[in-house]
């Protein structure tokens, strides 16, 4: 895994809105019924602004921006 700055998704939290996957469709789209599937792998460093107004912008507060280290 490459270090950097990786989305995720608290599936408890997450009711389905869809903002964020508006807001950031090259990282984010929706599966059947309206939940996000996040790709894999860092956030580029061109789309993080995008990706931390859709964190900002989660209703339920269900998006998160996470710092990972390098393994080995």
């Amino acid at each position: 895994m490459r270090e950097g700055l990786h989305l995720s998704i608290d599936r408890i939290k997450c009711d389905g809105h869809g903002l964020c996957a508006e807001l950031l469709p090259e990282l984010i789209r929706l599966d059947d019924w309206g939940y996000p599937i996040i790709a894999p792998g860092p956030v580029p460093d061109h789309l993080l602004p995008l990706a931390q107004r859709a964190v900002a912008t989660c209703p339920v507060l269900a998006l998160a921006l996470r710092r990972t280290a390098a393994s080995k």
